[in-house]
Formats: structure tokens, C-alpha cells, sequence
């Protein structure tokens, strides 16, 4: 009878440390994806009247995170920018206008940012194998470059036409949730990006 008693209570005792293993767990998952929810809340469910958005929202969703190859034949992957939002563009090797115009406004629009400029990131994703122009490249330093063609990678950007038509917004948990138009209007956009930026507390 007595070590039936002394027995029983050891179930309960593991089941309550399942229980609160399980809210621990609950807790940090929530408050690790908070950030990222509340800018999205911000900029698209509770908008001020006054205010139209700019970008076009996007269902989020996670991207994969495939291994691209860079200009220097080394590798990248989108994962390394994780914890910084990331303006990008998908263009062919030989930048023509449209593809130029883009460059430069990633660039424009993340410096307006100002002392948040540091939180974000540019990528431009090469969609075949023409070489780009080196003194274009150097026009742009810091801009993390790398080959995609062919690759399934590309078909995760939600166009209607063509991805080159789009500048993307992928957030500092590697989600993609916006895009503006291949000749955008920077003023517009630097307004959007900088809603985003006081709304986040990640990245």
C-alpha cells in the first residue's frame, strides 16, 4: 500500500513538466515571431485612413534557402542575412535600363533610411549566366550578388508576368511579404520601408 502511494504522484510530476516544457515553448516561439507579426499588423490590417500602402502585400511565406553561387565562385545563401530586412531583384547578367533603374533605387531608398540603413540588406539574383558589368558592380558595394539560373528558387517570387517586373521584401525571419513595381516611386517606398522598420523590433 504505502509504495503504491510513494508511486503515484510520479506520473503527475512528469506530466506537469511536460505541461510547462510545453508553455515554455509556446512563449518563446511567440515572442520570437511578435515582431515581425506586429509589423505586419501595422502596415496592413490596421492602417490610418489617411495612409495608402504602397508596396503590394504578399501572402507570407518562408522561402527555401537554397546554395547560390557568387560572382568569386563562392556561396551564399539568403540564411545569412537572417535578422536583417532584404530589398531584392531578380535580373538578368546584362543590367539593362529597367534592371539599372532598380539598382539604384534599392540603394536610394535604403540610405533615406538613415541611421536604419544598417538594418537592411540588398541582393540582386542573376537569373542566367551573362557576366555583369564590373563597373556597374562597383557602383554598388555592399550589395550581396549570386547566380540563380534555372533554378526553382526564382519561381518562389510571385509575379504576374516576370519577376524582373518587381522589387521584393523578404523580413528578418527570411519571410517574403511585399513587393513594388520595376519603376517604382522611392519616395513612396522609403515611407512604407520606414513604417516597417519603427513597427519591427527584430532587424
Amino acid at each position: 500500500m504505502s509504495s503504491s502511494a510513494s508511486s503515484e504522484p510520479v506520473p503527475r510530476a512528469a506530466e506537469a513538466a511536460r505541461r510547462r516544457g510545453r508553455r515554455i515553448a509556446l512563449v518563446i516561439l511567440a515572442f520570437c515571431a511578435a515582431p515581425t507579426v506586429a509589423a505586419w499588423l501595422a502596415y496592413s490590417v490596421w492602417p490610418p485612413k489617411s495612409r495608402v500602402n504602397y508596396g503590394e502585400l504578399i501572402e507570407a511565406r518562408a522561402l527555401s534557402d537554397p546554395r547560390l553561387r557568387r560572382l568569386d565562385r563562392g556561396f551564399f545563401r539568403l540564411s545569412q542575412l537572417r535578422g536583417k530586412w532584404v530589398m531584392l531583384q531578380i535580373d538578368a547578367g546584362v543590367c539593362a535600363e529597367s534592371c539599372r533603374k532598380k539598382l539604384l533605387y534599392m540603394r536610394q531608398v535604403r540610405l533615406a533610411q538613415g541611421k536604419d540603413a544598417e538594418r537592411i540588406e540588398r541582393v540582386w539574383l542573376i537569373s542566367d549566366a551573362a557576366p555583369p558589368d564590373a563597373m556597374l558592380l562597383s557602383d554598388y558595394p555592399g550589395m550581396h550578388v549570386a547566380r540563380a539560373p534555372a533554378s526553382p528558387f526564382l519561381a518562389e517570387f510571385p509575379a504576374a508576368r516576370n519577376p524582373a517586373d518587381h522589387v521584393y521584401l523578404v523580413d528578418p525571419l527570411g519571410n517574403l511579404m511585399l513587393r513594388f513595381p520595376a519603376n517604382p516611386d522611392p519616395q513612396r517606398t522609403v515611407k512604407d520601408l520606414a513604417r516597417l522598420l519603427r513597427a519591427s523590433r527584430i532587424g
